[in-house]
């Protein structure tokens, strides 16, 4: 089933399936969500209140959505490339869309090292 994430503000509701959203950054009190579509949205939500209302709209075991420092969230589902030197990451499904997007090194790293443990598994 596919689930939807709705974020409401004062003036605003968007309602997007979950695994249409690749990744949200922030920039103050406000965050930009971005679509596979190739969409934007910018609402007036700190990252940490997106990250909240993502954590209460899917199930527990739902684990797609990863914060990666103090400025980004992706879908983990979309994470096609992480070079912790050059503090890169391709977001990709690798058909339809490529995002480049920069986080710290030692986020990278501690990004990359978590996905080798799951593979490992």
């Amino acid at each position: 089933m596919n689930r939807h994430l709705v974020f409401t503000t004062s003036t605003e509701i968007l309602r997007v399936p979950a695994d249409a959203v690749v990744y949200v950054t922030a920039d103050g009190n406000y965050s930009a969500i971005t679509l596979a579509d190739g969409g934007s949205f910018v609402l007036t939500l700190q990252l940490g209140q997106i990250e909240r209302r993502i954590g209460e709209m899917l199930e527990a075991d739902d684990n797609r959505f990863i914060r990666i420092g103090k400025s980004l969230i992706v879908n983990r589902e979309f994470i096609a490339f992480i070079n912790p030197v050059r503090q890169r990451m391709v977001l990709s499904d690798c058909r339809t869309f490529r995002h480049e997007v920069s986080a710290s090194k030692e986020a990278l790293k501690a990004l990359k090292e978590l996905l080798e443990t799951e593979v490992s598994r």
